[in-house]
C-alpha cells in the first residue's frame, strides 16, 4: 500500500483518504482509486473517472479506426445533411417563406445554408468537369484578354462557384437590406436567404449543364435570367409576396449586388496588371 501511495503524486487530503480505505482492508477498491485517480483527461488534463471525462466528454480510450468507423462516419455525414432532399423540395415550392420559417421557427429540418451553398456548388462543379464546361462558355471572354490577372479571376470564379457565391452574397445582402431597410432582418439574416437561394441556383445550372451537354444547344447564356426572376420571386416572397413593388426592389438589389461584386473584381484585377507592367 505504502510502495502505491509514494509512486503516485498526490496531495496530503488524497493520501489521508487513501489511508482511510486501507484501514478497511479493502485492497481492491484502494487500487482502483488509485488508477482512477492517476487518470487525466488527454484534451483537458483534468482527472478522469470513467469512460469518459466529465469536464470535457472527450472518451478515456480511442476505439481503433476499422470499417466499422468508417460506414459510422458516413452515417453521420447524412444524418448531419438529412433535411437536403426536404431543403431543396421546399425552396421549390416556397423559397421565400421556408427560409422564414428556418429564421424564426425550424432549423431542424432544414440543411445548414453554408453547406447546402457548397454541396450544390460541389455538384455544379462536378457536372462542369464532365462536360467540359469553363468561363468560354458563359460568354465572359469574347477574346483573350491581355490583363492576365483579370482572366485568373474569371477562371477561377467559374471553377469556384462556391466560394463565389458566399462573398457575392454578402454585396447582395447589403443592397436587400438598402432596399428592405425596414424590415427588422439583419444583414446575416439576409445573407442566409441567399445561400439558400444560390444553392437552388446552383442545382438549376447543373440541370442546364446537363441538358446542353447532350443536346449541343447553347442554353447557359440564357439560363441567367430565370435565376434573376427566382432570386426577385423569392425575396419579395420572403419580406412581404403581397407588396408588388417588392419584387422591383428585390430584382434590383440582385443586379446592383453582382454590379458591385464585378465592379469591384474587375477594379483590383486591372489595379494588379497596371502596377505588374
Amino acid at each position: 500500500m505504502n510502495k502505491l501511495l509514494k509512486n503516485h503524486d498526490f496531495s496530503q487530503k488524497d493520501k489521508k483518504f487513501c489511508v482511510t480505505l486501507s484501514d478497511h482492508k479493502n485492497i481492491k477498491i484502494m487500487k482502483t482509486l488509485l488508477t482512477e485517480l492517476s487518470n487525466n483527461c488527454n484534451h483537458c488534463k483534468e482527472p478522469v473517472s470513467g469512460n469518459y471525462c466529465s469536464n470535457c466528454g472527450q472518451p478515456t480510450k480511442l476505439k481503433r479506426i476499422d470499417g466499422r468507423y468508417i460506414v459510422h462516419e458516413i452515417g453521420d455525414f447524412f444524418l448531419a445533411n438529412r433535411g437536403f432532399l426536404y431543403t431543396i423540395k421546399r425552396m421549390f415550392i416556397n423559397p421565400g417563406e421556408s427560409v422564414r420559417l428556418f429564421i424564426t421557427e425550424d432549423r431542424y429540418r432544414f440543411i445548414k445554408p453554408v453547406s447546402f451553398v457548397i454541396i450544390t456548388s460541389l455538384l455544379y462543379t462536378l457536372i462542369c468537369q464532365f462536360f467540359h464546361i469553363g468561363a468560354q462558355d458563359f460568354q465572359f471572354q469574347q477574346h483573350e484578354v491581355e490583363l492576365p490577372t483579370v482572366n485568373l479571376l474569371i477562371n477561377w470564379m467559374t471553377d469556384y462557384q462556391g466560394y463565389t457565391s458566399i462573398i457575392t452574397g454578402f454585396f447582395i445582402a447589403f443592397w436587400v437590406k438598402l432596399f428592405f431597410r425596414k424590415s427588422d432582418y439583419n444583414i446575416f439574416e439576409i445573407f442566409i436567404l441567399f445561400c439558400f437561394l444560390s444553392g437552388v441556383a446552383s442545382l438549376y445550372s447543373s440541370i442546364v449543364i446537363i441538358i446542353q451537354g447532350y443536346t449541343h444547344l447553347k442554353l447557359l447564356h440564357i439560363s441567367i435570367l430565370p435565376i434573376m426572376i427566382y432570386y426577385a420571386w423569392a425575396t419579395a416572397q420572403f419580406f412581404d409576396k403581397k407588396k408588388a413593388t417588392n419584387y422591383i426592389k428585390a430584382f434590383l438589389s440582385y443586379i446592383f449586388g453582382y454590379l458591385a461584386f464585378g465592379i469591384l473584381v474587375a477594379f483590383i484585377a486591372v489595379f494588379i496588371d497596371l502596377i505588374i507592367k
